[in-house]
């Protein structure tokens, strides 16, 4: 469980440390917070929900690893899609600070989710060698 552990402290540091830059943003520019928010919520889930996935198919046999990391990566994708057009559509949001929000954040958070991949990997191999 340590990777784990490991994974939602670096995910919870990243996250205060980009909160914090986005409120010392948003003193000096305009920037409307409820947008940010929303699309941090749905990043962070998403990515957490990926981590998950990786988690419970890590020790699954070769076709339920791929069913359920990839199969849940489409998954993941298709809700955020609609999601994303929805929230744009009802104008619950103001567009361009959601969209520059949401994309940093899902770049942002990817790379958070594919070094837990690694390190979680490698754990895994030092295992089988010992």
């Amino acid at each position: 469980m340590k990777p784990l552990f490991d994974f939602l402290v670096k995910f919870i540091i990243l996250s205060v440390i980009l909160w914090g830059v986005i409120y010392w943003g948003a003193t000096r520019y305009p920037v409307d917070t409820g947008s940010v928010f929303t699309a941090w919520i749905m990043v962070a889930l998403n990515s957490l929900t990926g981590y998950l996935l990786f988690e419970y198919a890590l020790d699954k046999e070769s076709k339920v690893f791929t069913l359920v990391v990839f199969g849940g990566l489409a998954l993941r994708l298709l809700v955020i899609m609609a999601l994303v057009l929805v929230i744009n559509l009802l104008g619950m949001v103001k567009s361009i600070d959601f969209v520059i929000s949401f994309i940093s954040f899902y770049c942002i958070y990817l790379v958070v989710e594919v070094l837990a991949y690694q390190k979680k990997n490698e754990l895994k191999k030092n295992a089988a060698r010992n």
